[in-house]
Order: C-alpha cells, then structure tokens, then sequence
C-alpha cells in the first residue's frame, strides 16, 4: 500500500503522525505542500470525499490573518483558492493512500487505517 503523509514538516502535529507511523512500522512517503505545493487535483479530492470544511484549517495563523473580506462567503471553491495560494491554510496532517483519506491525526484513527489495509 503507497500512503502518502502530506503536511508541512514544521508542525507539531505532523511530527505527532509521522512518530506514530514510526513506531508501527509503517510505509509511508511524506509530502511537505508547503516546499512541494500541492495541485487543485488533490485538493478538490480531499474537498470531495472530507468536506472543505475539514480539508481548510480555520483554527491556523494563517486563516487568522485574513482580512474579513477573504473570510466572507467561504465556499468550496474560494477554500481551495485561498488552500492553493497558501498550502499552511490545508489542515495537517493528510493521510491517503490512494482509496482511503484521513484528515487530521488521531492515533485510533490511524490504528483503524493500517488495520483496513
């Protein structure tokens, strides 16, 4: 199985994730969006199967920053531009294996993913 762990390296939790896949032995290649970016392809999938309400981290600096007008009207589409522009305003970490996508870090959540594999 090819996963895929995307985030940015300097998060902490990225670093919680990406612990946890090491000390369970897991495969996995690690994307940082923020030096590699991040294509609207991958984007819009994650909007489609999480929700842009999940994929788009309002909980960040970043989103924070914004003025209200980038803030009003928020729809899938005006997510993933603000998400495409700024890679830190995507939720992290993003676990896909290809079929299957986890948004955020829980370790029970990742349990139940390797144990589905």
């Amino acid at each position: 199985m090819a996963v895929t762990l995307y985030g940015i390296r300097n998060c902490d939790t990225m670093k919680k994730a990406w612990t946890w896949l090491d000390n369970h032995g897991a495969s996995y290649e690690l994307h940082d969006y923020k030096k590699a970016g991040i294509d609207r392809a991958h984007l819009e999938r994650w909007c489609d199967e999480a929700g842009w309400e999940k994929v788009l981290n309002r909980a960040g600096m970043t989103f924070r920053k914004l003025s209200d007008a980038e803030k009003q009207d928020l729809d899938r589409e005006k997510a993933i531009g603000l998400m495409l522009s700024n890679p830190s305003m995507i939720k992290r970490p993003v676990l896909e294996d290809g079929d299957r996508l986890i948004v955020g870090f829980k370790p029970e959540t990742y349990a139940d993913f390797f144990d589905k594999a």
